[in-house]
């Protein structure tokens, strides 16, 4: 008998997500990757105990000795959070079994699901943050590389989808890179910035008061030690209801999204069959068309940017948390703030991999400055001759000349060599796109001396 395909357990292999399939932010955010986040969190919360002196340094021994999550099964623990809503409730259950009878009283002592499960988060969140940062790093060297390479390489600037006055594919490359040392900017000051969540069931900490048996500082010097025994910042609240970092967290994913994606939709935009003036390095394969190398990884990483401000949306919503700790709200983080973890994560080595093979085709730019007959220098031409002629009579010739130009096939040049009225002008310079870049070329250099 044929095995029904949808018996088969739902896990998510990432068949229909190749952005991120295999990527190290794949597996940095996996569901094991939140187990062990959550067990390191209960494990760090009894050393903190013990290093405050509110619980024996054997307890939080015992405690970090069975935070093992190689013993637990992760499916068995999805489901059985139904129960509760969250699962954090069947991991302490887990965890509690694991321990020694006479420290099983030191598990989660005093924490609430949300204290353990945000914590989880913030440490994936950072271990993640680090890999993409990596992946920046590469990306922006490459651009940087191809900034200084192809800081003189003339081609067409587009606006609106027209050509409009040369440019160079240096300035291209250097604004590029520039996006993407904003995002490395924005990342870092979240990633240094991620708190540990600690404070009890109503966000007062009143548990641990009580079981500290002591008012002044105890809770205080508990927070230091857990934020310490973590890696993670001491935050001034709880944050329970106070979502903070998780909206700071969401725009610097979102905003690191949007630039890479504008990379790509360039590296698109140029690699098309008629354009052709940029290739990625390996293209990929169809289905159908052998002929076709599909620019894969700019596609992948257009995807990602697309879908990342939706995610990151519901983050943002979510701030509107009611009470002390909320129904809902909190519970709607958890998926977009994985998979926009995942989705820039995939996206920034996508990224990586595309700058370092990107294929720069100088002599498609170089040509395509003649597809306009001329009249992509309209701009410099008209500044040329408004001396002259007044802005108003400048402006009214060269419109004139160049539907001729369209009309007739001949180049704008050509037909201002037979106009009166440009006689005294440098046709041979005015005419060379190559002189007619403006700024490009300070302003790349000014902007690959940014570290």
């Amino acid at each position: 008998m044929t095995p029904d395909p949808y018996d088969a357990e739902p896990l998510d292999s990432g068949l229909l997500a190749p952005g991120r399939a295999g990527s190290p932010a794949e597996a940095a955010t996996g569901d094991t990757a939140f187990l062990w986040a959550m067990l390191g969190a209960e494990a760090a919360l009894a050393r903190a105990q013990a290093a405050a002196g509110q619980a024996p340094a054997e307890a939080a021994d015992a405690v970090a000795a069975a935070a093992d999550g190689a013993r637990l099964d992760v499916r068995d623990l999805a489901r059985r959070a139904r129960a509760g809503g969250n699962p954090v409730i069947p991991l302490v259950a887990d965890l509690t079994a694991a321990v020694p009878g006479e420290w099983r009283a030191y598990v989660h002592r005093g924490a609430t699901s949300q204290d353990i499960l945000d914590t989880a988060a913030m440490l994936v969140a950072r271990r993640t943050l680090d890999l993409v940062l990596d992946d920046l790093g590469r990306a922006e060297r490459a651009l940087g590389a191809l900034a200084g390479t192809h800081r003189d390489t003339v081609m067409p600037g587009r606006t609106l989808t027209q050509h409009a006055v040369p440019t160079t594919f240096g300035l291209k490359a250097a604004g590029w890179r520039s996006l993407i040392l904003d995002a490395r900017d924005r990342l870092l000051v979240v990633r240094d910035s991620l708190p540990v969540q600690l404070g009890g069931a109503a966000g007062t900490l009143a548990a641990f008061a009580a079981y500290a048996n002591e008012a002044d500082g105890a809770t205080e010097r508990l927070v230091t030690a857990y934020a310490h025994e973590t890696g993670l910042a001491v935050p001034t609240l709880p944050w329970h209801t106070l979502r903070t970092p998780i909206a700071d967290l969401a725009g610097a994913l979102a905003f690191t999204a949007g630039a890479l994606g504008k990379t790509a939709v360039d590296v698109l935009t140029l690699s098309r069959t008629e354009i052709a003036e940029v290739a990625e390095a390996a293209g990929g394969g169809s289905s159908a068309m052998p002929h076709k190398a599909n620019p894969v990884r700019a596609t992948l990483i257009a995807s990602a940017a697309r879908r990342a401000p939706h995610l990151a949306a519901v983050l943002y919503a979510s701030m509107a948390a009611e009470d002390e700790r909320p129904a809902g709200a909190w519970h709607a983080e958890w998926e977009p703030l994985r998979d926009l973890l995942r989705l820039v994560g995939g996206a920034a080595r996508d990224t990586a991999e595309l700058t370092a093979g990107l294929r720069v085709h100088a002599d498609a730019m170089r040509a395509h400055l003649g597809l306009t007959g001329g009249s992509i220098l309209s701009e410099r031409l008209s500044v040329a001759l408004a001396p002259v002629l007044g802005r108003a009579r400048a402006k009214e010739l060269l419109t004139e000349l160049a539907l001729r130009s369209r009309a007739e096939g001949r180049p704008l040049a050509e037909l201002l060599r037979e106009a009166a009225e440009s006689k005294h002008l440098d046709l041979d310079e005015l005419t060379d796109p190559t002189r007619s870049t403006g700024s490009a070329g300070a302003l790349t250099d000014r902007a690959l001396e940014r570290p």
